[in-house]
């Protein structure tokens, strides 16, 4: 059992509001998961300033201050360095995959959380009242943001077992469930080339995503292809800077609930994660059908 949370704004002046807006719906969501939490935001201009690549690291041993002067010899250009608390959050003029390039050349064995412009993604292993609290989540703004509480049941209590999977540029899965075939579906990715972070069987939805994505597909139908090769039970929201969407297994075991005003769309594994929203009391609200891709673009 897991927490998903997502909240897509509409309206630009609830934009200062995001980070605050998220806290609460993580922190509803802390009893269905305590082991670890992530979140993604995507828009916070300090985080992820506007017009400049970003990549979110975890798992380095150096100082700021050293990883900035490392990163910045590998592209030869400033990289700004923001620690919040166990994360790097890297920026730079340049794009986001030679930023990516960079950090893996000079960090090997770092956990790239996330990578692409206007996104920044922190996980750790704790309550979700602890994480949002270091991260200082409730100042951040934006325009959207995915969360998760994770309850471990067949992966290590890790970072790198910690939701949101960001494997691709501006991608982002949270996923409430469990795949059956993650197994197979793994060796047949693997064979592709594809490499993988984590023994987690969510990683292994979202690189499937992120390789459909790739090759051309958009986000229903590579949605639509997982439901049709992955077996199990599972609630998934998939996000990039510009959208979000939502899909459930064929007998919709998992819980979700979906919300939507004139002013946001919001998505969560039970409704007390929605019901402090702003208007929510004005708000069409239902259960997603089951195999059925719901989808927002800003």
């Amino acid at each position: 059992m897991c927490g998903i949370v997502g909240l897509h704004l509409r309206n630009p002046e609830l934009y200062p509001r995001l980070g605050e807006l998220l806290t609460g719906m993580l922190c509803e969501m802390g009893n269905r998961g305590s082991d670890s939490t992530g979140v993604a935001v995507y828009g916070d201009p300090t985080w992820s300033p506007p017009g400049r690549g970003c990549v979110s690291v975890v798992d380095v041993a150096d100082d700021a201050e050293t990883v900035a002067a490392t990163v910045s010899a590998q592209t030869g250009c400033d990289v700004s360095v923001s620690a919040v608390d166990a994360a790097y959050l890297l920026t730079a003029d340049a794009d986001s995959a030679e930023l990516l390039a960079a950090v893996r050349a000079a960090y090997p064995t770092a956990l790239i959380a996330g990578f692409g412009a206007d996104m920044a993604v922190l996980k750790g292993v704790g309550h979700p009242r602890a994480l949002t609290e270091a991260w200082g989540l409730t100042k951040a703004q934006g325009w959207q943001g995915v969360g998760h509480t994770r309850m471990a049941t067949e992966s290590a209590v890790t970072p790198a077992g910690c939701h949101p999977y960001t494997v691709g540029p501006q991608q982002c899965m949270v996923h409430n469930g469990s795949f059956a075939n993650h197994a197979t579906i793994r060796r047949q990715l693997r064979a592709a080339g594809v490499e993988f972070d984590s023994e987690n069987d969510t990683e292994v939805g979202a690189r499937f995503v992120a390789k459909q994505l790739a090759d051309g597909r958009d986000v229903e139908s590579a949605l639509k292809e997982l439901c049709a090769t992955f077996d199990g039970f599972y609630t998934l929201l998939v996000s990039n800077r510009d959208s979000f969407a939502v899909v459930r297994d064929a007998i919709a075991c998992k819980p979700a609930v979906i919300a939507e005003t004139a002013n946001w769309v919001a998505v969560g594994s039970e409704y007390r994660a929605l019901a402090g929203l702003p208007g929510v009391e004005d708000a069409v609200i239902w259960e997603p059908e089951p195999e059925v891709v719901y989808a927002w673009t800003r």
